[in-house]
């Protein structure tokens, strides 16, 4: 079974140089198998450790549609142009990526010139020349030659995103010389053009790491939660042109935030965990501003450990990572605070704070009240969160990191700090529900100088396992109330806290909504990417390419069809199906030991079915609903009774292909 993190043990690499390497496999019988292909690559000038990567690839793409048009031009509300007149091809690619335009173009002298709009927004069957927000459009003139000729539209860079001038901590990430400069694009008009126009003599050029369509698929009976999976499994490909998790077109900054969103939805969409490590490296020693952010460092590390099984970057920002935890501002009271004065130079440089202390503070959600053109009675993405100098989710999120802190000790082989990380972290957990839960009503309040209660406040403590058993009932009740009271990076957490206490139901109702705040909202908008936010109001500077919006890419495959490691490198496999009132779903999601297959079939109160096919070297440990007090449960036609759990029966299967049937006993 060591088919995971097998550590290479023969002469040490040399730098700039290209190796070709093979493997083959035996099995428990001791059979082998043939070599594998022969495959090659090359070492960088440096031999650092830094994380191997691939160079980003470049495809080309043909459009989807091409139509004549020979039309005015249409007006926004303000009498503006918003689309464009005269004569000339609509050209449209049919969802939006990052890349540049090759034409092939023909004219009968030396005087032509023609005018190439690019843009994401589609009005009226046109490209939005005024999108709003950051919403990308743009315009270039191109002279044409006498005769046939192939044109490649350089793309002017963005000062917003190509600027090294700013804050060292908030650089943006630069194209490489090879791709050249790239913006996101659905479609194009060349204006002034009427020779005839075919499909190959339009080719965008589009910029993503390597991904592979077919590693995951996934389709259910309802209709809506199909469009949304699609919609987020493609953002996790087109926004990762950069070769690292970024924040979006408008700054191409790394942020926290994006990285853990895109990390986890990567590891569901596509067998390739080197780009989810190089943006988390990064992110150590260029960390954000928000504190909460700051110990989401833990979190992704925990992640890339526990989906690939190497322990590797864990051993080699272990002292990082325990400073990421932020345990340099904690109080007498047990709880930490960047409002008492604890954010100092000497508490930041552990953390490779590089910005004015002042800088580091909390967020809780993005956008705040007022902020960005917000208006004086909107209340931004924080639910009307009160800032106290001891703020529920900063505190939230350090117990999750001292959980999480002391787990990867362990991985480490360090026993006493496991163990110390453990006390710290149950510590925490007395002192956070002594300080933010207040009894009588029953959830949790934003912090300790306000009665002032959040669906944040209470989503982070559900999601993060610091809810009392007794308390769980009264605090659910209190965030259906709230709705989807965060942003739609927020909505991270409240599914997490949803489906964390078997709250199925609500979990399925958010995902499959078609409400303004929500995933399918992205789509009647007529974006092809998710978005920043819910909708173009709630954010009037917001991206219509970021990964923030790519939540069910990892909550469809993880908390929906429950599929999770429950050891390192997927040696062990949870499968935690929590179908709610889903008729059918089935999905093929990629680990790296093999494809792992789920389906069922769901009639509630009657029967459930579940057909799962797990790799080889793995077991899995299976969850399915229980219907009522009698049961009949049957694995692979065999009679069997299982351990009871809760809502759940569980049983444990090997690898291979199993149908696991759990039915009300009549």
């Amino acid at each position: 079974d060591n088919s995971v993190a097998v550590r290479y043990d023969g002469k040490p690499l040399q730098p700039a140089t290209v190796y070709y390497w093979k493997v083959k496999t035996w099995d428990n019988h001791g059979v082998e198998s043939d070599f594998s292909t022969i495959r090659g690559f090359i070492t960088a000038k440096e031999l650092d450790g830094e994380t191997a990567r691939y160079p980003l690839q470049v495809s080309d793409e043909y459009p989807v549609a091409i139509r004549q048009f020979s039309s005015q031009p249409s007006v926004d509300g303000n009498g503006s142009p918003s689309c464009g007149g005269g004569k000339g091809f609509y050209i449209d690619f049919g969802k939006t990526s990052f890349g540049r335009l090759k034409l092939t173009l023909s004219s009968g002298n030396e005087t032509d010139t023609v005018t190439i709009h690019l843009g994401e927004r589609i009005r009226d069957g046109r490209i939005d020349r005024n999108p709003g927000g950051s919403i990308r459009y743009a315009n270039y003139r191109l002279p044409l030659l006498k005769g046939t000729h192939t044109y490649t539209l350089k793309i002017r860079p963005d000062s917003r995103n190509t600027s090294l001038t700013r804050n060292i901590f908030d650089l943006p990430i630069l194209m490489p010389d090879y791709t050249g400069e790239v913006m996101p694009f659905r479609s194009c008009e060349i204006e002034g053009y009427s020779p005839a126009l075919k499909q190959p003599d339009v080719v965008r050029q589009t910029v993503y790491y390597p991904f592979d369509e077919t590693a995951s698929h996934f389709h259910s009976s309802d209709t809506v939660l199909n469009q949304v999976w699609e919609l987020c499994k493609y953002a996790i490909k087109a926004t990762s042109f950069t070769g690292m998790y970024i924040d979006g077109d408008r700054e191409r900054i790394p942020y926290e935030r994006e990285a853990l969103i895109s990390q986890l939805g990567q590891y569901c969409v596509d067998r390739e965990y080197s780009i989810a490590r190089r943006s988390r490296e990064y992110l150590i020693i260029h960390p954000t501003w928000p504190a909460e952010w700051a110990m989401q460092s833990v979190w992704m590390a925990w992640n890339d450990y526990m989906y690939t099984g190497n322990a590797t970057s864990l051993k080699r920002f272990y002292n990082d990572l325990k400073a990421k935890t932020l345990l340099g501002l904690k109080e007498s009271n047990g709880l930490i605070s960047t409002r008492t004065g604890k954010v100092t130079p000497e508490t930041m440089k552990p953390i490779y704070f590089k910005g004015k202390t002042t800088s580091f503070r909390d967020i809780v959600d993005w956008p705040h009240t007022g902020i960005l053109g917000l208006g004086k009675n909107e209340l931004g993405e924080t639910d009307g969160f009160v800032f106290t100098d001891y703020n529920i989710v900063v505190n939230a999120y350090h117990y999750f990191s001292l959980e999480l802190i002391a787990r990867i000790a362990g991985a480490l082989g360090n026993s006493q700090e496991q163990t110390e990380f453990t006390r710290l972290a149950q510590q925490m957990k007395k002192d956070f529900n002594r300080s933010f839960l207040d009894t009588k009503k029953g959830y949790y309040k934003d912090g300790i100088d306000t009665e002032h209660s959040s669906l944040h406040a209470n989503m982070f403590a559900m999601a993060f396992g610091l809810a009392p058993d007794r308390y769980i009932p009264s605090i659910k009740a209190f965030m259906h109330a709230r709705g989807m009271a965060c942003s739609i990076s927020g909505a991270l957490v409240l599914m997490e806290a949803l489906y964390e206490n078997h709250d199925a139901a609500y979990a399925l109702e958010l995902l499959s909504s078609t409400s303004e705040r929500s995933w399918y909202n992205t789509i009647r908008l007529g974006a092809t990417l998710t978005i920043e936010a819910w909708d173009d109001k709630y954010k009037p500077d917001l991206d219509w390419n970021q990964s923030a919006g790519s939540v069910p890419a990892n909550i469809i495959p993880r908390r929906l069809m429950g599929i999770e490691p429950l050891e390192p490198g997927f040696r062990k496999i949870r499968i935690k199906p929590q179908p709610a009132t889903l008729p059918q779903a089935e999905i093929l999601m990629p680990s790296i030991r093999g494809d792992i297959s789920v389906s069922f079939e769901n009639s509630p109160g009657e029967k459930f079915t579940l057909e799962i096919e797990i790799p080889a070297n793995t077991t899995a440990e299976v969850w399915l609903p229980v219907l009522s007090k009698k049961y009949s449960l049957t694995v692979d036609d065999i009679p069997q009774k299982g351990k009871l759990n809760g809502d759940f029966v569980i049983v444990e299967t090997g690898s291979g292909k199993h149908k696991l049937s759990n039915s009300v006993m009549r």
